[in-house]
């Protein structure tokens, strides 16, 4: 009786946040909640179980990281950026959104799609009012790097932490396993955004001129502190390198450098904590416990047995069904409660095909972290880009967004079949 209540709470919770009438994380507790009172799960497997339970490395990770980019907000280094970014592309409406694009990827990859959209995302409309550009495709153009520039690294994309969490795997592993794809999908994507901005690349002579005697350094809002938050940031970055030397955990990483950089700096622990997003490390928590539901009541076992039955063990077949239906449903859903579903089912299916099955978490990632590109509401990043634009009275629609990110998704699908096919299987 518990596996049908199960999967009742589950669907009808998916249901609340795929379409957003509820707050996600009142949904998540909620489910949380649910799951508890009708003992389908019990404290001990929510809290202590590293099956069944909170995945506290998830957590302190990504709280680590809110607090090391909160600190170096403060600093102003981002608006740095991207001042020099518009005065090096000198105005030119497309040069500059190659620009944005490259350094939202790579800012992706070292930090969080989410975190790195919240601070290009009010910059943009800075640079674009100053050059007369219409904000919203660079806005669209960012979030979609965001979310392919992410892909490449443990820390840069909520999905891969999971993942990552799930299947033992070390930063060092998606640097090798995930980067040099993701280096051939933003070449192409920078190249693709030619053809789908294209009515976007208006130029203003007049407003360049303006624009090129902005001064970057004066963004710059204090020195000290930033060669302090770049020193602990680079320490951080070399530690999640050395996982296989040093033996310590990404999450471990993270909350010392935290705590080295509230220690050495001026900032107290209020001002550090207050850029923490809260509701979001809520929401995985309560995710967390649902997901542990259905494992305690043996449905992500049947149903990994169900789809190792139908792939009849052909490790090909699986990893571009697991890759082409990944992507699919991370359009329909936000991909991180798809990735927090999936990952004990493909770890089944892991351990079913052997050593060889490793691709399978390789196809989980690329498909939920591009599937997110498909719609607004694919990611979180998507969500908050669309929040802010709203805010800023330039708002997004949904089949506007859409229209773009099917375009980009099926194409950096579509390449990256054949990468994981002649990789890992041929």
């Amino acid at each position: 009786m518990s596996a049908p209540i199960a999967i009742t709470i589950f669907l009808v919770a998916y249901a609340l946040i795929a379409t957003e009438r509820i707050n996600r994380t009142v949904v998540a507790l909620g489910g949380a909640g649910l799951m508890l009172l009708f003992h389908i799960t019990d404290a001990e497997a929510a809290f202590f179980s590293t099956e069944t339970g909170v995945d506290w490395n998830v957590i302190f990770l990504l709280l680590g990281m809110m607090v090391i980019v909160g600190v170096l907000r403060r600093t102003g280094i981002f608006e740095y950026v991207a001042i020099w970014a518009a005065k090096r592309a000198r105005g030119k409406p497309y040069r500059l959104m190659v620009m944005l694009v490259l350094i939202t990827a790579v800012a992706s990859a070292l930090l969080d799609n989410v975190t790195t959209v919240l601070l290009i995302a009010p910059v943009t409309f800075l640079v674009c009012e100053r050059l007369a550009l219409p904000v919203v495709p660079y806005l669209i153009a960012e979030v979609m790097a965001s979310n392919i520039g992410g892909a490449a690294t443990l820390v840069g994309d909520p999905p891969n932490i999971i993942i990552a969490s799930r299947a033992g795997l070390s930063f060092n592993d998606f640097l090798v396993h995930m980067a040099p794809m993701i280096v051939v999908l933003m070449a192409v994507y920078c190249v693709l955004i030619r053809w789908l901005f294209r009515r976007a690349f208006t130029y203003d002579a007049e407003r360049a001129d303006e624009v090129m005697t902005l001064q970057e350094r004066e963004a710059i809002t204090d020195p000290r502190l930033l060669k302090q938050s770049l020193a602990v940031l680079g320490v951080v970055i070399a530690g999640f390198v050395l996982h296989p030397v040093f033996h310590y955990e990404p999450s471990v990483v993270a909350l010392l450098g935290a705590g080295l950089l509230v220690a050495v700096t001026r900032v107290t622990v209020e001002d550090a904590l207050e850029d923490v997003e809260w509701p979001t490390l809520v929401f995985f928590m309560g995710l967390f416990i649902m997901v542990g539901g259905l494992v305690e009541t043996g449905v992500i076992g049947a149903v990994s047995q169900a789809a190792a039955d139908a792939t009849e063990g052909r490790l090909g077949m699986a990893t571009q069904l697991l890759l082409w239906g990944s992507a699919g449903l991370s359009a329909i859903v936000d991909n991180i409660p798809y990735v927090a579903t999936m990952s004990p089912i493909v770890a089944d299916l892991v351990q079913q095909a052997g050593a060889d099955g490793q691709v399978l978490w390789w196809a989980l990632a690329f498909g939920a972290d591009l599937g997110g590109n498909a719609t607004a509401i694919g990611a979180s990043a998507n969500v908050v880009v669309l929040g802010i634009a709203e805010r800023n009275r330039t708002p997004i629609g949904f089949w506007r967004f859409t229209k773009y990110g099917i375009v980009v998704t099926v194409i950096t699908i579509a390449l990256t079949a054949p990468y994981l096919w002649l990789r890992y299987i041929a």
